[in-house]
């Protein structure tokens, strides 16, 4: 009786989640891969590039235009022009959670470097206890279930940028409503020391 109890749950679950993507008008996921190119020297990439971790120590690295020089920065390689969902899972410290325009300034500490701080990029924070949403050095708190993994939405032509909080349930935390002018890339920004994670994780096929 327990293992069919069990699976009872866990199907509900499934289902639940199912239902609220078709609520909210999410439909497929998105892969999202990391660019080396553009990610900061204290970075490492792993996972076929879908993991990002911040390294003890610097290493040797080969300069790039495309690298970012003081944050622990690191944007994806796909250009979003339609409709996307991705999933990031993040360990052992605070993250931002970003889509951004690709002609970010790279080289330098100035705010036109950093996720959140300009006007050419989008990003929820992350950490252990809070959101806070980021758009052009203006932040906002932003209330909903703690989890380490948010999902984020996509619809480029409608200007729609939503962020969800993600685990059996789906939660919106927060919702843009803009007009975006130029193609848009996901982008993260690792916050602390070693020990520092995120990694892209497609959500199960059950969800759609």
């Amino acid at each position: 009786l327990i293992l069919p109890l069990m699976v009872m749950i866990l199907s509900l679950k499934y289902l639940r989640k199912s239902w609220q993507f078709k609520d909210s008008g999410i439909t497929g996921s998105t892969t999202i891969t990391l660019d080396p190119n553009s990610a900061h020297r204290r970075l490492l990439l792993s996972k076929e590039n879908r993991k990002v971790a911040i390294k003890r120590q610097d290493d040797a690295f080969v300069p790039h235009p495309d690298r970012f020089t003081y944050w622990y920065q690191v944007l994806g390689r796909q250009s979003l022009t339609g409709r996307s969902y991705w999933e990031v899972e993040r360990r052992g410290g605070g993250v931002f959670i970003a889509v951004t325009y690709k002609n970010i300034s790279r080289a330098g500490s100035e705010n036109e470097c950093i996720l959140g701080f300009n006007d050419k990029s989008w990003a929820l924070k992350c950490d252990n206890n809070s959101y806070m949403f980021w758009y052009n050095k203006q932040c906002r708190p932003v209330s909903g279930p703690q989890s380490s993994r948010v999902g984020v939405y996509l619809d480029h032509k409608a200007g729609i940028l939503s962020f969800y909080s993600v685990s059996e349930t789906m939660t919106l935390l927060h919702r843009v409503q803009t007009t975006f002018t130029q193609p848009l890339h996901a982008g993260l920004w690792l916050l602390g020391s070693s020990g520092v994670s995120a990694e892209f994780n497609e959500p199960s096929s059950e969800n759609f």
